[in-house]
């Protein structure tokens, strides 16, 4: 498995085997408590900055090759911060991560002003919308602007469907696929997205496909657990992910994914002799 992925400032990264992306939130509420990075009502304190520094060394350190921030929670029943919120939070929180890695940095926001301000000023390089450019009719236009690749998330239960819509508004950027898993669906309809990742794999093969399914209620839900609780599911939905062929790996628990990607890499390569 080879893909490419072509940054704004004319760079190329060539990868040729599936890659993790390490999830960074500059939340208080996230629905994962491991994953955030603030305190509820917390001032951004200088150890909350060296806490920052050091999660994203050690994600790196891990294995990750991407990271994911995000400064708006978009867990159920969520009400979402106000913009400037969270371009606050964003403005204390990414140069902090462009400080201390060169890794790709995508920036998760459904919001066009947001994703501007992020790329243009802040050091993201990708745009990440959960609602694949359906919340802020700005997105489409601002993307191109930029130049950015764009992460589409399907935020319907017909997955192909909604790509097929949104993609002709995203024409010249580099768009990376993701199926939604949580959005827009049932328990059900997000275990038929996945068993049907091979075939979506196979219609839209020009493209990236990306898979977010860490510690998301199709675990937790289905096994009567909570997000805590859910590493060892979130495991075997990653297993079957690279299975079905996805290119990149959305993670909270960055070392636990990249082992994930090995064992698999040697198991296809083991099925190819």
């Amino acid at each position: 498995m080879t893909f490419d992925l072509h940054l704004r400032d004319g760079r190329t990264l060539t990868y040729d085997h599936p890659v993790v992306m390490g999830i960074i939130n500059l939340t208080p509420d996230s629905f994962f408590a491991g994953s955030r990075c603030l305190s509820s009502g917390e001032e951004f304190s200088t150890e909350a900055a060296q806490q920052l520094r050091e999660r994203v060394q050690q994600m790196e350190r891990d294995g990750a090759e991407m990271i994911d921030v995000g400064a708006c929670s978009t867990r159920p029943n969520y009400v979402p911060p106000t913009p400037e919120e969270e371009l606050r939070r964003l403005e204390w929180g990414l140069p902090i991560v462009r400080e201390v890695t060169k890794l790709p940095i995508s920036i998760d926001t459904y919001r066009a002003d947001v994703a501007r301000v992020a790329v243009e000023k802040l050091g993201a390089d990708i745009v990440n919308d959960v609602y694949g450019g359906t919340r802020d009719p700005e997105m489409a236009s601002v993307v191109c602007s930029l130049g950015a690749p764009f992460i589409m998330n399907a935020d319907a239960a017909d997955v192909s469907a909604f790509f097929r819509q949104q993609l002709p508004l995203f024409e010249g950027v580099q768009v990376i696929l993701d199926p939604g898993f949580g959005f827009g669906k049932t328990l059900e309809g997000n275990y038929s997205v996945l068993h049907d990742l091979p075939k979506l794999c196979r219609e839209f093969s020009d493209y990236v496909m990306l898979v977010g399914v860490s510690r998301k209620r199709m675990v937790w839900q289905l096994l009567n657990i909570t997000p805590d609780a859910a590493l060892n599911g979130t495991t075997v939905l990653h297993t079957l992910a690279l299975l079905g062929g996805a290119h990149i790996l959305r993670v909270h628990d960055v070392k636990e994914a990249v082992q994930v990607v090995r064992i698999c890499r040697v198991y296809q390569e083991a099925n190819k002799k």
